[in-house]
């Protein structure tokens, strides 16, 4: 038997929603599980550049043995229902940027678990498959939106549940997502961050966390302008950036500009507009990278509605 499932890319945080808030783009990693035939041949991971994507933004840096986290994602399946992995053939079609605040982690988590549920007759119900892949991951914002799709606000319980609620992203905002072309390990960006915050930065993130609800659910735009500021990883992480500071402090200037937020641990950034002078805004993200001698790819993008698909059952 083989499944593939096409699971889309993911951004995390949004500004203020450090660790629960997340959102799928139509960016795809397609993973494929096949049952081989042959007993003692273990478990065999092949990663397959995309050819509508650029060559030096693959997930090429996956683990092809049992250390994947692909791997980890199937075993812990299997051992949720006393059973061990063996003679897999697991594929990876890439299309999703690495080491870029884009989910490519969370993507093959999500379609591995998928896949080998499928592969085990669906022992696993979608509370169990959030569970599974958030223990893999550490952190529910970019594997929610991955298995549900849109924009989602989730919470790992103690228990390990992970509770989440969709909010709907107003048609009338524009998200363009600016990815440069260098690497930035969610490991390092994580490194940055104090252990402890002051007390009137945690009480900042979360008055700005509910002004984001409100604003999304009421579409207003001067209050989705003061919901996506952050004191508890953006400061931080801004040095890990270059340029970061100078694009953000231009597009302040923009009066069709919400505002600019790191994508998950980044280096990409969105930038969250009306969906009037896009072009000004490529500009000004396009022209402050290459003075740094950044090249970047920039893409509007809608958010994608969908979570992961299974899309071959063979």
């Amino acid at each position: 038997m083989k499944i593939s499932v096409k699971v889309p890319a993911t951004t995390a945080n949004i500004g203020a929603g450090f660790d629960c808030l997340g959102m799928a783009f139509p960016i795809y990693n397609t993973i494929t599980i096949e049952e081989t035939v042959l007993p003692g041949t273990g478990i065999e991971i092949n990663v397959l550049k995309d050819e509508n994507s650029s060559g030096n933004m693959m997930l090429e840096h996956v683990p092809l043995d049992e250390t994947s986290i692909i791997y980890k994602a199937v075993e812990l399946l299997y051992n949720s229902i006393g059973q061990s992995p063996s003679e897999l053939k697991i594929t990876v079609q890439s299309q999703i940027p690495v080491a870029r605040g884009l989910g490519s982690s969370a993507s093959v988590i999500v379609g591995g678990l998928l896949a080998a549920n499928e592969l085990l007759g669906r022992p696993a119900d979608e509370v169990a498959l959030l569970s599974i892949a958030t223990e893999v991951e550490g952190h529910p914002d970019n594997v929610t939106p991955a298995i549900v799709g849109g924009l989602v606000l989730s919470s790992q319980e103690e228990d390990g549940r992970v509770v989440y609620t969709k909010l709907n992203w107003p048609d009338e905002w524009a998200i363009t997502v600016c990815i440069p072309d260098y690497e930035l390990s969610t490991d390092i960006s994580r490194s940055v961050l104090p252990k402890e915050v002051p007390f009137q930065d945690a009480v900042f993130n979360a008055k700005r966390l509910g002004m984001f609800v409100q604003a999304v659910n009421t579409k207003n735009e001067d209050l989705i302008r003061l919901a996506l500021q952050d004191r508890l990883h953006q400061p931080y992480r801004m040095k890990l950036v270059p340029g970061l500071d100078k694009i953000t402090c231009s597009l302040k200037h923009e009066e069709d500009v919400f505002g600019c937020v790191l994508s998950g641990a980044g280096p990409a950034i969105l930038v969250i507009s009306r969906k009037n002078n896009l072009d000004r805004i490529r500009s000004i993200v396009k022209e402050t990278w290459e003075d740094l001698n950044v090249k970047v790819d920039i893409r509007t993008l809608p958010v994608e509605r969908q979570g992961a698909q299974i899309i071959s059952y063979e």
